[in-house]
C-alpha cells in the first residue's frame, strides 16, 4: 500500500481522480480504515463532541489534538494524516499558530494540519507553510465560529457570502494550502470553487462536484447519535449492534452462560 503525501493528494486533482477522507480518532479504528487504502485520515477536532461529550469543539486543546493524533498514527497503514488546529490555537498571532502546529507535528506526528478560516487567517497560513507544514484550509460551514453563525447552519446562501468564499478559497491556495475542506455549503456554489482552484477541494455537505469527500466515521457508521447532519449517509448501524451485543452480554452473565468450557483455563 503506498503512503499518500500532499503530493498524492495534489496529482488526483491533475489526474480527475477523486479523494477519500475519513475522520478517525483512534488506533483500532486507524487500522480499520487505513487497511482500506483511504487517501487520508483526518483527526477532528470533532473529536470534542464525538468522543470527549462535548457540546461543540470550542473547549478542544492542543495537547487533546497531539494525543488522539499519537494514537491514530499507530495504527494508520498509509493514509495522510491531518489534524485539526483547534479553536484559539491559531487565531490569536501568527507566531502562536506556528508553534500551535509545530507541536502537533513533532508531538503527535501528524503530516498536515487543518485550519479554519479565510482572508483573516491568511498570515498565519503562509507562515506554517512557510515553517514547511502541509495546511490543509477549512470554508463554509466552519465549527468553530458557531457562536458567530448562531449554530450549525450551512453557509454561502448569498452573493455576499458566495463572493467572500470564493475569494477566501483563492486566497487559501495562494497562501500554499494543497487543499480545502468545504462544509455545507451549496452545491453551485462549491462547483464554483472547485473549478477555479489548482488545489483539490474535499467537501462535507458540499455535494457532487468537489474533488473528493469527507465524512466523519462516528457518523456513518451509525455510532454517534446524538445529531445526525442532512449530509450524512449511514453505511452501517454499528451502534445497535454493539447495543445488541452488551444486551446478550449481560443475559448471559446474569443466566450462567457465559463464561463456558471453552472460555476457561484448565
Amino acid at each position: 500500500m503506498n503512503k499518500k503525501t500532499a503530493v498524492t493528494i495534489l496529482d488526483k486533482k491533475r489526474n480527475n481522480e477523486k479523494v477519500t477522507m475519513l475522520t478517525c480518532y483512534d488506533y483500532v479504528m486507524a487500522k480499520l480504515i487505513s487497511s482500506q487504502d483511504i487517501d487520508m485520515l483526518l483527526v477532528g477536532d470533532s473529536l470534542g463532541n464525538i468522543k470527549l461529550g462535548y457540546e461543540n469543539t470550542l473547549p478542544v486543546s492542543v495537547d487533546d489534538m497531539i494525543y488522539h493524533t499519537k494514537s491514530v498514527k499507530r495504527g494508520n497503514a498509509g493514509a495522510m494524516l491531518v489534524t485539526d488546529m483547534p479553536f484559539m490555537s491559531y487565531e490569536s498571532n501568527v507566531k502562536e499558530a506556528v508553534k500551535n502546529a509545530g507541536r502537533i507535528v513533532k508531538e503527535g506526528a501528524t503530516e498536515a494540519v487543518k485550519i479554519e478560516g479565510g482572508i483573516e487567517i491568511i498570515a498565519q497560513v503562509k507562515a506554517i507553510v512557510d515553517a514547511k507544514i502541509p495546511v490543509v484550509g477549512h470554508l463554509g460551514l466552519t465549527p468553530q465560529a458557531i457562536n458567530k453563525f448562531g449554530g450549525f447552519k450551512a453557509q454561502g446562501r448569498d452573493k455576499e457570502a458566495q463572493d467572500k468564499l470564493i475569494a477566501d478559497a483563492k486566497a487559501l491556495e495562494q497562501s500554499g494550502a494543497f487543499a480545502i475542506v468545504l462544509e455545507a455549503i451549496p452545491e453551485r456554489l462549491a462547483k464554483e470553487v472547485t473549478e477555479v482552484l489548482n488545489i483539490p477541494t474535499i467537501g462535507i455537505g458540499a455535494g457532487r462536484y468537489c474533488d473528493g469527500q469527507v465524512l466523519v466515521i462516528d457518523d456513518m457508521i451509525g455510532m454517534f447519535t446524538d445529531f445526525t447532519p442532512k449530509f450524512v449517509k449511514k453505511y452501517a448501524n454499528i451502534g445497535e449492534t454493539i447495543k445488541a451485543a452488551v444486551r446478550s452480554y449481560i443475559d448471559e452473565v446474569k443466566e450462567g452462560k457465559f463464561p463456558k468450557e471453552e472460555n476457561t483455563y484448565k
